[in-house]
């Protein structure tokens, strides 16, 4: 079965995702949303590829090195035997500067005996548009596409050129190095070169997962979860993504597959708001500045996503010559998603900027901007709250009043209250309090079903939403209070398929959901533990993270049947509910929080 075996590198510029059998078959540079210079991922045929070929003697097995994001693919028959060390760099560079280029590392490592091997090196630019044609020079191999646009891609190595581009068998006796660049090396790398970023590669992942908590259980899952999430982030700017990747189909042959390379806010503010409570700053102060230039304006309104460079129009297009995975198409990039209207955001943004001043209050800059983005916060919730929205699930359909996104406006305004108190800024408690207590008696009144015996997914149905489960962890209701026990319990009756908990079941745009999505069972979990069932929790907690990859990795969806990963990949959402529901079913045995740089 596949099951998007795949593990990701990257270096907070752009990632790769290589392959169980050490096949690199996505890679986009020279940023994450840049058109991939490998592609097999969308279209075995025509993709692009950079893989070894071995004999079927080989057994082949893939690890990260302890507390890195250095993925290591190792093959071995015995006598023979030798290692493939994935990765991009990734280093301090001492002035708050980060070494983070545009290129990736496939170090050698010799093991035993004479391995023999043959490179298959078949990068496709421009998402394989046009044709790509690959030249030898003697520094370099380089790859160049102009049948629609210019692009070019340069790959440096100590073997024999010709014998990597031509498929070639290689006898390996010591080790040797790859290096694929968007740009071209002013000095041609060697081996030392190499083998020195990757120290300082290892050095770095090592001191950031150092200033990470450590907890006595589930500590290996938080700890590849939270260095997957710092993959998804883009320094630059200070956005986070949502996936690296682009049309995965949250099921085989299906139409729903999204270009998810982009910042949601909703979802980064979720991702910044856990790697806070990990104790990581930087990435929160990122984020918040790239939130402060999308809002220059008071009047002007937040968008539900951006670009990584903080792009405002993503128009959704199709790339028709690419079969999609699996015969899943169509392959997109863009999203439509842009235009609509979701009132959840506003309080997922505050429900963070809140928890960054808890955890870093003294640190935080901005002061005066959170302040106008936390007032005007307030004036849009104020005006817009009682509107019906596009919803948390994006449904492309008409618009409803929908109950999750009349929480988060209650929790803008309980988020912005806290806020104030911690700034000092006390005048508008009133108003706001007059506020926040209004949506509460709007929604307590209007979003319960008898006939559900639940919080329904909008005012007025009997249908059930996962997305209410949230309404304890945001302190809008008590976990224990008689009907948030009953909605568990009802979307346990009526979502749960096997353990695996569909968004909902009513039809959406697109048919009835035949997956379920991961971050749903998570908060299921997790509502289980906050209701006092925690031994259950954990035993499916458990059952669930036995569904990952061999990585520990997920995507965003998962089949009922085979448990299959389905989605796009590596998913932040599941990352970020999987550490928060982790932490809540742990102790903390040694907590080393620290201000850190990442």
């Amino acid at each position: 079965m596949n099951n998007l075996d795949y593990g990701i590198i990257g270096n907070c510029r752009s990632a790769a995702l290589v392959s169980k059998t050490g096949s690199i078959d996505w890679c986009c540079l020279p940023k994450f949303n840049s058109p991939s210079v490998f592609g097999r991922l969308l279209d075995q045929e025509i993709g692009g590829s950079f893989a070894f070929n071995v004999d079927e003697s080989y057994t082949i097995n893939q690890y990260y090195i302890e507390n890195t994001a250095i993925l290591v693919t190792s093959f071995s028959n015995g006598s023979d035997a030798f290692e493939i060390h994935d990765f991009m760099p990734r280093y301090h560079r001492g002035n708050g500067i980060y070494y983070s280029p545009p290129e990736f590392i496939r170090y050698i490592k010799h093991i035993s005996g004479k391995p023999i091997i043959s490179v298959i090196y078949n990068p496709k630019l421009e998402y394989a548009k046009g044709e790509t044609n690959t030249y030898v020079k003697n520094d370099f191999v380089v790859s160049l596409t102009n049948s629609r646009e210019f692009d070019t891609l340069f790959l440096y190595t100590d073997l024999n050129k010709e014998a990597v581009v031509n498929h070639q068998t290689i006898t390996i006796t010591s080790d040797h190095f790859f290096l694929v660049g968007y740009h071209e090396k002013l000095s041609a790398p060697t081996l030392k070169t190499i083998f020195l970023e990757y120290e300082r590669t290892k050095v770095y992942w090592l001191n950031w997962m150092e200033r990470t908590p450590t907890y006595k259980r589930f500590n290996t899952q938080i700890a590849r979860s939270a260095m997957t999430l710092k993959l998804l982030s883009y320094d630059k700017t200070g956005a986070v993504l949502a996936a690296a990747t682009t049309s995965l189909p949250e099921s085989i042959g299906e139409v729903r597959n999204w270009d998810y390379r982009f910042c949601w806010v909703r979802d980064a503010s979720m991702v910044i708001k856990v790697m806070s409570n990990l104790g990581h700053q930087n990435i929160g102060k990122r984020y918040l500045q790239f939130i402060i230039d999308q809002i220059p304006d008071k009047d002007e309104k937040l968008q539900i996503m951006y670009g990584i460079d903080g792009e405002k129009k993503l128009t959704e297009e199709f790339l028709d010559h690419l079969s999609g995975y699996e015969d899943s198409n169509p392959v997109r990039i863009g999203n439509a998603a842009y235009k609509q209207k979701q009132n959840d955001i506003y309080g997922i943004l505050m429900d963070m900027i809140h928890q960054l001043l808890l955890n870093f209050g003294n640190d935080i800059e901005n002061g005066e901007e959170l302040w106008n983005i936390t007032k005007g916060i307030v004036w849009v919730v104020n005006k817009h709250w009682q509107e019906p929205d596009k919803g948390i699930w994006e449904f492309r359909g008409e618009d409803q009043h929908f109950t999750f996104s009349k929480v988060l406006c209650w929790t803008a305004v309980d988020k912005a209250i806290k806020v104030a108190k911690i700034l000092g800024k006390t005048t508008k408690l009133a108003r706001w309090q007059l506020l926040e207590e209004s949506i509460r008696e709007d929604i307590m009144e209007h979003s319960w079903s008898d006939t559900a015996q639940a919080f329904t997914q909008a005012y007025g149905s009997d249908d059930l939403d996962a997305s209410v489960l949230l309404m304890a962890s945001y302190g809008f209701i008590e976990a224990k209070h008689p009907k948030y026990v009953s909605t568990v319990k009802a979307i346990e009756r009526e979502l749960s398929n096997d353990g695996l908990l569909y968004r909902y079941k009513n039809q959406d745009d697109f048919g009835l959901p035949s997956s379920s999505f991961t971050i749903c069972t998570f908060w299921f979990i997790n509502s289980l533990y906050l209701i006092g069932e925690e031994e259950k929790a954990i035993k499916q907690f458990e059952r669930l993270l036995s569904y990952s990859n061999h990585l520990g990795l997920f995507s965003e969806d998962l089949d009922f049947e085979s448990k299959r990963l389905l989605g796009n990949f590596p998913q932040a959402y599941s990352h970020l509910a999987l550490i928060e529901t982790a932490i809540n079913l742990s102790e903390i045995t040694e907590k080393k929080v620290k201000h850190i740089l990442s």
